[in-house]
């Protein structure tokens, strides 16, 4: 990763410092022109004992995407509804998300899909809430074939209706499994470059649980990308994915903001589109996500892997956020790797560099926020629950 533009660097193997350059500069353009989607997605993968930090308990973990999205259109606020999920370590980056939308003046949309709860904050409605979250993926029936196709189509249709770009971000406890179930049913041997909300990956844990998925879902051999998202993925695929394909077939760049899950969407964008139309297709296609994330490669070699896989030429992003001069625990745990990524940050982070703010404004305001959110009691504990 030594190739760098106002400080962003690039990962991926196959982007030249020129181009990577000229693609950075399109989207400095087009900051203010975005529309940035947060799609909070509910499956019962994330039940699974062990299986995601993404609240300190099963029952927290049901609430932690509602209360990412409020986070991120509300911050620190006395009047919230929810409680942020406790970490043994880090707080969420939704704080950072939020800092950052405020500074270039996003106004996210929250897409809520599987969540169990209507929410009371202004969302888009894709489908009746009472659909609930998708199935455990180790039953190998994670959702419906026409649930799957249902979605699939609300997100193609939304996205070929726009004239700005997107910005495509998630909050899906249990996600990086469905990801890497998603990208395993493909044949790509991942289970070591995939994370985790958790420091040390449960691996084994998650071998486990996808190599159940897999053996009871029974995939055929001429088997498409709607057919594994059916059987092992989440809403968030089935919706991001139409998305996806919607904003490239109206000419617009997407920015998928995250980690392996936006791999895994990229992944199965590729599978399902035509091959002739690959390389176009990922023109002004963008990962980008934090430097936390990307600090052992392993997501620039995850990028590699579906790029040799289809042939193209992937760009991937990092942000050159850091917090090593925070005095708090919460935001320098970030630096050991206690929480890397998720709710968009990286994306987020570097619009904000790009539109000119310092590491030290970012840093400054996540502490504000983060001495006001434990102020209001805003982070939950066990007796919440």
């Amino acid at each position: 990763m030594d190739k760098s533009y106002l400080g962003i660097k690039l990962f991926g193997s196959k982007i030249n410092q020129k181009l990577f350059s000229d693609r950075v500069e399109i989207l400095k353009k087009e900051i203010d022109n975005f529309i940035f989607y947060l799609v909070i997605a509910g499956t019962e993968t994330s039940q699974i004992e062990g299986i995601s930090a993404a609240g300190i308990n099963s029952k927290a973990r049901k609430k932690t995407a509602l209360a990412d999205a409020e986070f991120l259109l509300f911050g620190a606020s006395i009047n919230h509804k929810y409680k942020l999920p406790f970490l043994n370590a880090g707080v969420t980056p939704a704080l950072i998300s939020y800092v950052c939308s405020k500074l270039i003046c996003a106004k996210p949309i929250v897409v809520p899909i599987g969540i169990n709860e209507k929410p009371y904050f202004n969302h888009m409605v894709v489908e009746n809430y009472l659909e609930g979250p998708s199935k455990c993926l180790t039953t190998g029936k994670s959702m419906e074939k026409k649930r799957v196709l249902s979605l699939y189509k609300k997100g193609l249709e939304i996205g070929k209706s726009t004239n700005q770009p997107i910005c495509i971000s998630e909050s899906v406890p249990g996600g990086t499994t469905t990801a890497q179930a998603v990208m395993e049913a493909f044949g790509l041997k991942v289970d070591n470059l995939i994370g985790s909300s958790l420091i040390n990956a449960p691996r084994t844990l998650k071998k486990k649980v996808i190599k159940a998925g897999l053996l009871n879902a029974n995939l055929n051999y001429n088997f498409d990308s709607l057919d594994v998202i059916s059987s092992v993925g989440d809403p968030f695929q089935a919706f991001s994915m139409g998305l996806l394909i919607g904003a490239r077939l109206a000419k617009q760049s997407v920015v998928l903001s995250g980690g392996s899950q936006m791999m895994a969407l990229l992944l199965l964008a590729l599978e399902f589109i035509d091959s002739t139309e690959k390389q176009e297709f990922i023109e002004f296609v963008f990962v980008a996500t934090t430097g936390w994330l990307v600090k052992d490669n392993s997501l620039g070699d995850l990028l590699d892997l579906i790029a040799e896989k289809h042939k193209v030429n992937l760009l991937g992003m990092a942000s050159p956020l850091n917090f090593k001069s925070s005095k708090y625990k919460e935001l320098y745990d970030y630096e050991i790797g206690y929480v890397k990524e998720g709710v968009g940050a990286g994306g987020m982070s570097i619009f904000a560099f790009l539109k000119g703010f310092s590491n030290k404004e970012i840093v400054s305001m996540c502490q504000i926020k983060l001495e006001r959110m434990k102020k209001i009691g805003q982070i939950s504990f066990n007796d919440d629950y």
